[in-house]
Parts: C-alpha cells; sequence; structure tokens
C-alpha cells in the first residue's frame, strides 16, 4: 500500500467530520466515562435527536483527562468552535440537545470551554481554563479528540509518519534522535531509553524481542490505561519504531485481563495495523518483517518487574530473577529483549513525529519531555493530566487538580505507588522529576499521585500500602515473603491500640533488612512507604503507641462517635440508618450512641444532616 495515499484517504475522512453540515457529537467512553454513565447519555441523545428528526454524528472518544467531570460530551456544529460540556445527566443532555443543536443557544452555564477556531460568548477557551492552563498537551494530544477505534483519525494527526520516516534511516541514526531527546523510561526507573536499545542491539544473535510493559498495577494509577483506551495507535507506533531499531521481528503487549477496554481497543487497533501493511513481512516494501501479539496478564503486581514479566509470557510462574544477565543480553527465552513502558513508546512515537528538539523543549536538564500523571484521593479535580517535567507538587495539586475539598489541609502526597514514599507539606515546592524526588525520599513510579488531607492517618497509609505489597509479593525470597508480613504485624498492633516502645526502632531493621536482601525491585522497595512515614510523621506513630490516640481521628480501636445533645434534632435518620441499633432517643429528643454496641462504621457522621452536624468523631 501506499503511504502517503493513506494519510490522504484518512485526512479527508477526519476533516469531513468537521466541514459537514451535521452536528458532530463526541462523548467521553473511557472507563471513567462509562463508569459515570456515558453509555445511557449516548442513548438519551439519540432518543433526542431522533425526537426532533434531526441528524448528527456520534462518536465514542477516549478520556480527556477531566475525569471529575464525566461524563463529557464535546459538540461541533458547522463553522463553530466545539463545546465542552460535563457532568451532563440525562436531563441536561436532553435539554444540550433542545437548545443547542436545535435552537442554536449554547447554554454557557453547562459548558466547560471551547477548542477550536472563534468563540462563544460566556464560555472560556477549554485550553484556557484553570485546570488546562498549566498543562502541555503532547502524550495525551489525541485522547478525547479522535475515535481510538479508527485508525484513520490517528493516521490525519500525523499518526504513523514517525515510523515511516524512522524505516527510511539506519537504526543507529533513530537512537541518536532518541538521545538527543533525552527521553528516560516512563515506568518508574528513568533508565535512558536509547541506552536500553543500544544495549540490546550490542548483545548480537540473530532474534531478538520487544515488550510493552502494559501492566499498571499500582493502587490509584491509570495512566497507561487511558492512554491505551484513547489513543492506541500511538504505543502501537511507538511499538513499531523501537522493533525496527532493535531488530526484533515480534513483539508482545503485556495488559493486566482487568483492562477489558483497553484489551479490546488494542485488538482492534492491531487488527486494523494489517488491514494497512503495518505488520506482516516485507512492511511496505523496507524488508522490515514484524508482528504484534498480545499477552494477558492475570493481575500479578510482580509480573510489573521485568523479569518476572517475562517468565509470565514464556508461560511461566511470573516470579523474577537475579540480575544480570539483565533483559537486553539475555531476556524473553534467553534472546536479547527490550521491556518499554506504555508511556514511554508513545513518546518515541511523537519523538519521531516532531523532532527531538521539540519534545527535549520541556521539562528540565536532566528530565526532558512530559510526563502524564494520574491525580487521585483527597482532591477536587481528579483525573490525568500530563505537565512538563519540574512542575512542582503545589502546581499540581493546587492549581490543575484545585486544592483539597472541604476546606481541609494538605498534609502528604504518596508519589510512586507501594513502591514509593508520602512526602509531607514541608516538601510542596518539590520539582517532580527523576532526581528531584529520590533526592526526596522517593520514587517517581509510573505516575500515580495519591493526595492525603489532614484527616488520613499517615500510619494507617504505611500498613495499607504495606499489605498491598506484601499480598503482591511472590514469595521466591525470603527477607520480602517473611520481612513484610512481620512488618505488616506490628504496624497492624500499632493501629490497633497494641503497639509497644520497641515496635519503632523494629520497622526500621527490618525495612533495611528488606531492602538490601530482596531479589527484586518489588521487595527492595516495599519498605518505602513505612520508611518516609517514620522520617516525616514518626509523631503519629508515638501517639498510637505512647498516647494511645490518633491524631487524625481515623483508627477505628481509637476513635468513638458521640451525638452533640446541643444540635441534635432528633430527626431519627441516624436512628435508622445504624446496622447494629446502638443508637437510641426518641423522635425530635436527642439522641444519644451505646459505645458498647457501637462498631464505629461511620454511618451516622455521614447521615447526619448538614444543618445539624451534630455527630462527631472524637478520641477514646
Amino acid at each position: 500500500m501506499n503511504f502517503d495515499k493513506i494519510v490522504k484517504t484518512a485526512k479527508k475522512e477526519y476533516e469531513s467530520l468537521y466541514k459537514s453540515e451535521d452536528s458532530l457529537i463526541l462523548i467521553g467512553s473511557a472507563t471513567c466515562g462509562k463508569s459515570a454513565g456515558a453509555a445511557v447519555i449516548k442513548s438519551v441523545i439519540q432518543e433526542e435527536l431522533e425526537k426532533n428528526n434531526v441528524n448528527a454524528e456520534i462518536i465514542e472518544v477516549g478520556c480527556i483527562g477531566l475525569c471529575y467531570a464525566e461524563p463529557i460530551i464535546t459538540i461541533f456544529k458547522q463553522g463553530k468552535p466545539g463545546i465542552f460540556y460535563g457532568n451532563v445527566t440525562k436531563k441536561t443532555a436532553v435539554e444540550i440537545i433542545k437548545s443547542y443543536i436545535v435552537e442554536d443557544n449554547p447554554l454557557p452555564e453547562y459548558a466547560l470551554g471551547t477548542i477550536g477556531e472563534g468563540r462563544i460568548e460566556n464560555i472560556p477557551l477549554f485550553l484556557d481554563t484553570e485546570v488546562l492552563r498549566p498543562q502541555v498537551r503532547r502524550i495525551l494530544r489525541n485522547c478525547g479528540i479522535i475515535d481510538p477505534k479508527n485508525i484513520n483519525h490517528y493516521i490525519a494527526n500525523d499518526g504513523y509518519g514517525g515510523f515511516m520516516d524512522a524505516i527510511k534511516m539506519a537504526p543507529e541514526e533513530v537512537i541518536e534522535k532518541i538521545k538527543e531527546s533525552g527521553l528516560r523510561g516512563r515506568g518508574g526507573a528513568g533508565f535512558p531509553t536509547w541506552m536500553k536499545w543500544q544495549f540490546c542491539r550490542d548483545s548480537g544473535g540473530e532474534t531478538r524481542y520487544l515488550i510493552c510493559n502494559a501492566d499498571e498495577g499500582d493502587p490509584g494509577a491509570f495512566m497507561n490505561r487511558s492512554l491505551l483506551e484513547s489513543d492506541p495507535h500511538s504505543v502501537l507506533e511507538g511499538i513499531l519504531i523501537a522493533g525496527y531499531v532493535i531488530g526484533a521481528k515480534k513483539a508482545y503487549i503485556y495488559c493486566r485481563a482487568e483492562y477489558p477496554l483497553a484489551l479490546d481497543h488494542l485488538k482492534h487497533a492491531i487488527k486494523q495495523m494489517r488491514e494497512y501493511g503495518f505488520l506482516g513481512e516485507n512492511i511496505f516494501n523496507t524488508g522490515f518483517d514484524f508482528d504484534i501479539e498480545i499477552k494477558e496478564g492475570a493481575g500479578a503486581f510482580v509480573c510489573g518487574e521485568e523479569t518476572a514479566l517475562i517468565a509470565s509470557i514464556e508461560g511461566k510462574r511470573g516470579t523474577p530473577r537475579t540480575r544480570p544477565p539483565f533483559p537486553t543480553t539475555s531476556g524473553l527465552w534467553g534472546k536479547p529483549t527490550v521491556i518499554n513502558n506504555v508511556e514511554t513508546l508513545a513518546s518515541v512515537a511523537l519523538i519521531m513525529q516532531k523532532n527531538p528538539d521539540k519534545f527535549a523543549e520541556l521539562g528540565t536538564e536532566s528530565s526532558r519531555g512530559t510526563k502524564t500523571f494520574s491525580l487521585v484521593g483527597e482532591i477536587e479535580r481528579p483525573g490525568l493530566i500530563e505537565v512538563p517535567l519540574g512542575t512542582t507538587l503545589k502546581e499540581v495539586i493546587f492549581d490543575i487538580g484545585g486544592g483539597i475539598p472541604n476546606g481541609k489541609k494538605f498534609k502528604a502526597v504518596q508519589i510512586g505507588g507501594p513502591s514509593g514514599g508520602c512526602l509531607p507539606e514541608s516538601f510542596i515546592d518539590t520539582p517532580i522529576d527523576y532526581d528531584s524526588l529520590v533526592n526526596a525520599g522517593a520514587i517517581m513510579g509510573s505516575g500515580g499521585l495519591v493526595i492525603m488531607d489532614e484527616s488520613t492517618c499517615m500510619v494507617e497509609v504505611s500498613r495499607y500500602f504495606l499489605e498491598f505489597s506484601q499480598k503482591e509479593s511472590c514469595g521466591k525470597c525470603v527477607p520480602c515473603r517473611l520481612g513484610a508480613r512481620q512488618m505488616l504485624d506490628i504496624l497492624t498492633d500499632i493501629t490497633q491500640g497494641n503497639g509497644k516502645y520497641e515496635d519503632v526502632q523494629l520497622l526500621k531493621d527490618l525495612a533495611e533488612g528488606i531492602k538490601a536482601g530482596s531479589l527484586c525491585g518489588l521487595g527492595q522497595n516495599t519498605p518505602n512507604p513505612v520508611l518516609t512515614t517514620l522520617k516525616f510523621f514518626e509523631n503519629e506513630y508515638d501517639a498510637h503507641i505512647n498516647d494511645q490516640i490518633c491524631p487524625a481521628l481515623a483508627c477505628k480501636n481509637f476513635t468513638s462517635y458521640n451525638i452533640i445533645t446541643d444540635k441534635c434534632d432528633g430527626c431519627r435518620l441516624c436512628f435508622k440508618s445504624c446496622p447494629v441499633d446502638a443508637i437510641k432517643g426518641e423522635k425530635k429528643q436527642p439522641h444519644v450512641i451505646d459505645q458498647e454496641k457501637c462498631i464505629k462504621c461511620g454511618t451516622c457522621i455521614e447521615i447526619c444532616v448538614a444543618k445539624f452536624d451534630a455527630i462527631e468523631r472524637i478520641s477514646k
């Protein structure tokens, strides 16, 4: 097939969507959109269009990043910019179709912003809103804008142009471009991408493999999933380029089965690649033979580690092995293998489509480019973001995320997943780049940011993350298998009021032993949340052990619930909602809680009417 003709056809199809007399309606239908009810909104819109005898093209797109505003729809009318509408309900969907599609009233009160040429009165530019102004959309440039199941949409936006340029060069020339860009692996370690490729090429041998690591398993992380759901071809193009450079004929995408939508879009995209001639033998008459296969993982967190991932693809139990030899020397089936993260490969496609200088113009001297992050926890605007490396935690949490809800104070951020660390408020001005985070005692990880407020108990946080890592341990080496279990038992005792004075030092000693003696990164980094909370929040450990209180009033064994007599109106909402009948009192009379019966579930404080605010959580 002729690539120039493919591009011409793709652009014609894509541009026709925006030149048509019929309106174009994009519906955010990634996992976040579907969870918020995008499918229902789509049905309502279709019914309303039929009812008003209006023709419109409806396309399901990926995640635009504003997960807090889902369901999101975007409407393009001929000659006008597109309008994003957020938090769309069945009622507002009907109103938007009737008022804007039919009557040309754009309803600014429901709009998030506009995109494209032109302005609409009382509606801001979408990319100039508070949440998007500090961001730079490079990796996420197509997300929420194109149909992820239509290869023509990707091609019309420079897609596969980077690959076509790459196969006209010698592999060494492509490596040099990646080197110039300063791209470091986006999976967490930050190893220079060009160097990993060069090591593989230097390993010799006729057979080499490429693996795309899509085994995203950190609690609160969904960057890779969103990218695969919203723009799978950007990752697949990066795979093609990397495969060509290292001399591989086969690539595997290792993606966990818990990502059904991402897998569906990947399978569909790979089928389209074959139809267009991007996969198979003698691709575009270049002599390059290449194919891609998907391997569905069973959800074991340890399989995110390179050697465990390789073992899983080979059909073995997913356990790590000692290194060296490293995968670039002896990897899949003993052959030289490169393993790159989803975002790393999407960055490769971007670099080759634009140029290394364009990529490197953002970021810091040692951390070039942009990075995607999932912003979750106690934050006003949770979602998927992309910022230049070097952006501070303060900018991300307060400028983009909108700060902490309900007037509460920021307390800490967990960065780098279970293997990362908890940084306190005093680190709020820390730049988010590889070296700064390591110096602060954390790691970049894949990019999950969990925000915590003053109601968070840091001892419980460390216990939660340690429990996750301990459960996910493959059990192969003793320090991780038994050491993590012992640490978890100690932390559980502390949060339940059974902690001892010597426990703090014992935790530190165990942590150092586990870090030094564990085989893989999971074990070596398992103690990180404990070590960072001990470093920055040791006073909370002391309070649990010595004072028998939880300063955050979060640990059940240290707290109780009390009804404030002067505020209680006897509305009986808490009385009816208590699962163990621990609340007593007559109608319109102050109630009381039987502390012997109370199981401290918190239902009463959640159900109490705001105007009364009659229930308080107190220390025992």
